[in-house]
């Protein structure tokens, strides 16, 4: 039993080092942010949060604290690049005449 007790405590304090660096509702999406991070040399964890208060789950992606800035930079640097993909995409989408592919055989 003793053991159980120092794994859940080193964990515990692995945590502590950690900070909340954005909160999402999807898991497909929290993996993507550590990813994201990971790939930009900064250590990333997600964890699971649930609030009994109003029964809603959420998923906190974490870094440690002295990345905390540098890891809010690169996310909202993502989020600008897929909302620019999203808009040109769609004003894309919008702007497309199919009858100019059209083909007389």
């Amino acid at each position: 039993m003793a053991k159980r007790f120092r794994k859940n405590q080193k964990s515990q304090s692995k945590l502590k080092d950690f900070v909340v660096v954005t909160f999402v509702d999807d898991l497909e999406q929290a993996r993507e942010y550590e990813t994201l991070l990971r790939i930009n040399d900064i250590p990333a964890i997600i964890k699971e949060q649930v609030d009994p208060s109003v029964s809603s789950k959420g998923i906190a992606v974490m870094v440690p604290e002295d990345f905390l800035d540098e890891a809010h930079v690169v996310i909202e640097s993502q989020d600008a690049y897929d909302d620019f993909y999203d808009f040109a995409l769609d004003d894309e989408q919008e702007d497309f005449d199919s009858s100019l592919f059209e083909d007389d055989f």
